[in-house]
């Protein structure tokens, strides 16, 4: 079945090959270096909570949680925006991926799936931790209850909550970097490839002039 999408024929010395310089990865890295930017500029906040045991002040959880509110908050215009460069990255993906070489399935393909999972904790962890904040879930007891804008039962306090998303944050941060990588070590086997290929050509070049 694989055969049926995937062009084996297909090589990065193809024209139709879909490779680390074409228009499709620019589609990928560049969303992928937006939100690693966007998830730079909360490390200041997220540092505190998970790579330090000094003890945080109460001053900080205002400080972050008035941080996080400020940007769920923001307007529908900036949600929308997010939506579409995170689609645009999903369009760099199909489009290397269609009838895709042998390098397109080993690096796109994984690239892809890691791009899933960021984007799935981006929406299941960080979207519903921000909801959470901007509603002020924690302002009961854990355990209890809550009813409002979200409605459900307490199950984490505010900083196990700041915690967590601090913690999905360093996840799809790590996720986006893995993405990165293999976008990277695609780069680097097509420059290994096309100079062990020239080296051929050089030398049969050679061996050709010596037969003659």
């Amino acid at each position: 079945m694989a055969t049926r999408w995937v062009d084996w024929s297909k090589t990065t010395r193809s024209k139709d090959y879909r490779g680390s310089g074409s228009f499709a990865t620019f589609l990928i890295v560049g969303p992928v270096c937006f939100f690693l930017g966007i998830l730079f500029a909360s490390f200041p906040y997220d540092f505190p909570l998970l790579w330090t045991s000094d003890p945080v002040s109460p001053s900080f959880y205002n400080e972050l949680e008035t941080h996080i509110r400020f940007m769920h908050q923001a307007p529908p215009l900036i949600a929308r925006l997010l939506n579409i460069i995170i689609f645009l990255g999903f369009l760099g993906f199909f489009t290397k991926l269609f009838r895709p070489s042998e390098a397109n399935v080993l690096f796109d393909g994984a690239s892809l799936v890691l791009y899933v999972i960021g984007a799935g904790v981006y929406i299941a962890n960080i979207v519903k931790g921000m909801r959470a904040v901007s509603a002020g879930t924690w302002a009961k007891e854990e355990g209890t209850v809550f009813e409002g804008p979200i409605t459900g039962t307490v199950v984490l306090g505010r900083e196990d909550s700041l915690r967590v998303l601090s913690a999905s944050n360093t996840i799809l941060a790590l996720v986006l970097v893995g993405v990165l990588v293999l976008q990277a070590g695609q780069w680097y086997a097509e420059s290994k490839e096309a100079a062990e290929v020239d080296d051929g050509d050089k030398s049969e070049g050679k061996g050709k002039r010596k037969s003659q």
